[in-house]
């Protein structure tokens, strides 16, 4: 504290120089607790305080007129900085003063001994600085102490040895190297440093004796391969093969094997490499790193001419090592290829490349089936029947997990393909006819079916002229999964053959299966109709409408109204139209039947009598005809107004279809009829409500006021009244 006291006030001082205010405040600063420092005894903080002047706010804020740079600060810092404390050097003229340098610098190393028994540095300090003094059985005690406290450090025995190794105490040497390794045996680097001792004294014998040591607790390959370099510096050829010999049996790896071969290989022995390797192969033909392994071999072959030995390795590689691990593999297969083979041979490697891709996704998720028909592609690219045959059997074997039609519906498209490839390119229909029905088999028909597979079964039996045999399949998928598409193709085929009582039996079993079809009742209908059975369509027609649901009625009626008028039956086209208004009002049924009753007898004017035409001349008709269609527009009016009085719109569309036929029909036609009941549009706002029921906001519809309603409601006079006013107002502005 006193000093940094002085620094402040030094500070002050050059301030003072420097023509800067100086603060005129004291600043109080702790000095540290009198627990620190026996010497202050009983004062308390409070008297053990500097006070220091406190910095004030500085008025006068102009800069002054000398300023102080960074250069100058640090230049001053630099000058008053106290020079460092070095001990005297000390010159030692006898032996008295030396020994008692020596004794006092032992008494400080016991004493940081003592203190830190267990710091190994000290040791070693204290050993160096006795070896310093050439007094070696004394730094050699000090090694032997630090021994007893720290045995299991290493780096101690290192310094011990190369203690004894410097000053040539070779004995002494080999003593510490033992012991150290006989202590610490799996520490390599003791070993390291003990052989390249014995090698540095020339010793070859007792190096190779440490060597076998070392060989016996079984290290590492590093090991191994510096005990092989010792061999072979001093040409011991043999010795080493030996020990590469004994290095494979100890450490099967792809890697040992592969250094021996190359071992062998460098003195020229080609068959000795050969014979490494193929030991290798026979061995770790499962290894994880067996393609390491079967890519040097194959190296090894091209690098001695032998392409079609290199290309028997890569194959037989390729077969044993599992499709993950193969990518090297490949790669180093297609460049050989690429080198030494034909064109076919290239292609066969990128096939093969691929065919790895392709069976590493199917090994991961059988279930895509979008790998296997990609497989399957390449596959059929190459042409190999067998192959081919192979991967399909494979992919048709990965059976969804659940009869759910949602799994089944990419998987049903490999027998699909399977058969077709069957059929068309390997030309075996026994085999396609055997494909067909295990996948007929297959399919859980209880729950689902394909009627694509049955109708496909069924074209190829026809593709035979094995007619029996399609019906057969037909008639099975009818028994066991009727299908709408089943039923269509099986009647298409049965008509394109002539055989209508076939198809008569076909859409009565077609519509027990489904009777609300309406495509069955009108395509039966319209079968017996082309055949001129004019009853039975008319039956058909009439049982058809008798059914209690129907999908699509309104198309049924209609074909059966259209079959009426088509046969001149306008009596009873009449019957049908009020028997479909008995069931339905809508608005188009009577907009139906007045363009009925507008045209009915035009088109088999042609092939009336004669005595019809002299009875009754064509402009009576006319007139009938518009009375009767003028009679449904007054009735559906009628209904409009009466019965269902809230159908404004349909009412208003009515009356406008009814305007336009009134037009139609020229001369015959009163459109002053229709216009007096024509409505009134109005603009009005309802409220749109809400989930719970309040009302925020409004929407503007167009209503509907009939001439009618304005008679019966008098409140709607007043706005009658307004319309003309604003009528004749727009008249006379028009005038004017």
């Amino acid at each position: 504290m006193p000093g940094s006291m002085v620094e402040q006030v030094g500070e002050h001082g050059s301030a003072q120089r420097a023509g800067q205010a100086v603060p005129t405040q004291l600043i109080l600063v702790r000095a540290p607790p009198s627990a620190s420092d026996p010497s202050l005894g009983f004062l308390t903080k409070r008297d053990t305080e500097v006070k220091l002047p406190r910095a004030t706010r500085v008025k006068n804020k102009t800069p002054a007129s000398v300023q102080i740079t960074a250069e100058q600060i640090l230049r001053e810092a630099r000058e008053r900085q106290e020079p460092e404390i070095r001990p005297p050097k000390q010159k030692i003229t006898d032996s008295i003063e030396l020994s008692e340098y020596r004794l006092r610098r032992r008494k400080e190393f016991e004493d940081v001994i003592r203190r830190v028994r267990w710091n190994v540095n000290a040791w070693v300090k204290y050993a160096k600085w006795e070896e310093q003094q050439r007094d070696f059985a004394r730094a050699r005690s000090v090694y032997e102490r630090a021994l007893d406290v720290a045995h299991r450090d290493h780096t101690l025995w290192l310094k011990y040895a190369e203690f004894e190794m410097r000053n040539r105490f070779v004995n002494h040497a080999r003593n510490v190297w033992d012991r150290a390794v006989s202590l610490l045996p799996r520490v390599d680097q003791l070993w390291y440093k003990y052989i390249h001792m014995e090698e540095l004294l020339g010793a070859v014998a007792n190096a190779r004796q440490v060597f076998e040591r070392w060989m016996a607790w079984r290290p590492d390959t590093a090991g191994w391969n510096s005990y092989i370099k010792f061999e072979l510096r001093y040409g011991e050829v043999e010795r080493a093969r030996a020990i590469y010999e004994r290095f494979v049996a100890e450490h099967p790896r792809p890697d040992t094997f592969i250094r021996y071969a190359k071992f062998e290989m460098k003195r020229g022995e080609v068959e000795h490499a050969r014979r490494v390797y193929e030991r290798a192969a026979d061995l770790l033909a499962d290894d994880e790193d067996a393609q390491v392994l079967f890519v040097a071999f194959a190296e090894f072959e091209e690098r001695c001419r032998e392409v079609e030995r290199a290309r028997a390795i890569y194959k037989y590689a390729l077969d044993r090592v599992p499709k993950g691990q193969a990518e090297e593999l490949y790669r180093k297969f297609l460049a050989f290829e690429k080198q030494f083979g034909d064109r076919e041979g290239i292609e066969d490697a990128i096939v093969g490349k691929r065919r790895f891709q392709y069976e590493d996704e199917v090994r991961k998720n059988p279930l895509n089936y979008d790998s296997w028909f990609d497989y399957i592609r390449l596959e059929e690219s190459v042409g190999n029947k067998g192959r081919i045959r192979e991967v399909y059997e494979r992919a048709i074997a990965n059976i969804p997990p659940a009869d759910e039609k949602r799994y089944w519906q990419r998987y049903i498209y490999l027998w699909i393909n399977y058969a077709l490839y069957e059929e068309l390119d390997a030309k075996d229909m026994e085999r396609t006819r055997e494909v067909y029905s295990e996948c007929l088999k297959l399919v859980p028909h209880k729950n689902f079916t394909f009627a694509k597979m049955w109708l496909m079964a069924a074209q190829f039996e026809i593709r035979q002229k094995n007619l029996r045999a399609a019906r057969q399949i037909l008639g099975n998928a009818i028994g066991m999964a009727p299908k709408g598409k089943i039923f269509k193709k099986y009647i298409e085929i049965e008509l394109y053959l002539g055989n209508f009582d076939r198809c008569r039996t076909l859409y009565e079993k077609y519509i027990e299966w489904s009777p609300a079809n309406c495509y069955a009742w009108r395509k039966y209908a319209e079968l017996e109709k082309n055949l001129s059975e004019t009853d039975r369509a008319r039956s058909i027609y009439e049982l058809a409408i008798a059914q209690p649901a129907l999908d699509t009625p309104e198309v049924l009626w209609k074909e059966y109204l259209q079959f009426e008028i088509d046969e001149n039956e306008f009596d009873r086209t009449r019957e049908l139209y009020e028997r479909l208004l008995d069931r339905t009002k809508h608005l188009k049924v009577w907009i139906s039947y007045a363009e009925f009753e507008a045209s009915a007898g035009l088109a088999g004017e042609d092939s009336e009598s004669e005595e019809i035409k002299n009875e009754v001349s064509y402009q009576e008709q006319q007139i009938e005809r518009v009375r009767r269609c003028r009679a449904i527009f007054e009735r559906a009016f009628e209904y409009f107004r009466t019965s269902a009085p809230e159908l404004k719109e349909e009412r208003a569309m009515l009356l406008e279809e009814w305007l336009n036929k009134e037009v139609s029909l020229g001369d015959l036609g009163d459109v002053t009829l229709v216009q007096k009941k024509a409505p009134r549009k109005v603009k009005r706002k309802r409220p749109i409500p809400t989930e719970d029921g309040s009302t925020v906001a409004y929407e503007e519809y167009i209503d509907y006021i009939f001439p009618d309603e304005v008679a019966l409601a008098p409140n709607l006079k007043i706005l009658e009244a307004a319309y003309k006013w604003k009528k004749q107002k727009t008249d006379n502005t028009d005038d004017d």
